[in-house]
C-alpha cells in the first residue's frame, strides 16, 4: 500500500486545523509554516477537503478555515478519500484485472489487506487523534516553533528598517 504525500499532508492539515481552529479560523499560512507543507499545496488540498465539505472558509479580518463538522465526526478515511487518494495495496486498483485482465493469484489478499486498512482509518477521527498526550505535545511544541520563527522575523525587519 502506497499514501502519498497527498493523503499524508491532508491528515496532517487537518489535524492541525482541527486542534487550532477549536478558538479561532486558522490560515493556511500558520498550518503551512507549522507543519512545513508548501502553501499552494495546502491551497490545492483545501479546494478539495471543502469540497467534500469538511471544511468551511471564514471571511474577513481573522478569517482563516474551521472544521465544517465536529472532529469526532471526520475520519482519517474520508479525508485520503476526499483529497482524490485511494486506500489501495493491489497493483490493479482492485479491479482485478492484474493478470491478463484476470485476478492474480493473491488478488483476494491485497484486496483483504485494503479492507483492513480502510477499516484501521475509518476508526480513528480526528477528535479521537486529539485526545492523545502525544499529539497534543507535538501540536504545542509546533505553537513555540512558529512564535520563535515569528519573532525572529520581526526582529530581522526592524533591524533592516
Amino acid at each position: 500500500m502506497r499514501l502519498t504525500t497527498k493523503g499524508r499532508y491532508a491528515v496532517t492539515a487537518m489535524l492541525d486545523l482541527a486542534f487550532h481552529s477549536q478558538t479561532r479560523p486558522v490560515t493556511l499560512t500558520d498550518i503551512a509554516t507549522r507543519q512545513t507543507i508548501s502553501l499552494s499545496y495546502l491551497e490545492q488540498l483545501f479546494a478539495r477537503l471543502r469540497k467534500a465539505g469538511m471544511v468551511k472558509g471564514v471571511r474577513g479580518p481573522g478569517g482563516g478555515y474551521k472544521l465544517s463538522r465536529d472532529a469526532d465526526d471526520i475520519n482519517i478515511a474520508e479525508i485520503i478519500v476526499a483529497v482524490d487518494e485511494q486506500v489501495d495495496s493491489t497493483k490493479c486498483g482492485g479491479k482485478g484485472n492484474c493478470q491478463n485482465n484476470q485476478h492474480c493469484l493473491t488478488h483476494d489478499l491485497w484486496m483483504g489487506l485494503s479492507d483492513q486498512i480502510r477499516d484501521y482509518l475509518s476508526g480513528i477521527s480526528l477528535g479521537s487523534l486529539l485526545e492523545r498526550e502525544l499529539v497534543n505535545e507535538v501540536a504545542k511544541r509546533q505553537d513555540k516553533d512558529l512564535e520563535q520563527v515569528i519573532e525572529i522575523s520581526n526582529r530581522t525587519e526592524k533591524m533592516t528598517a
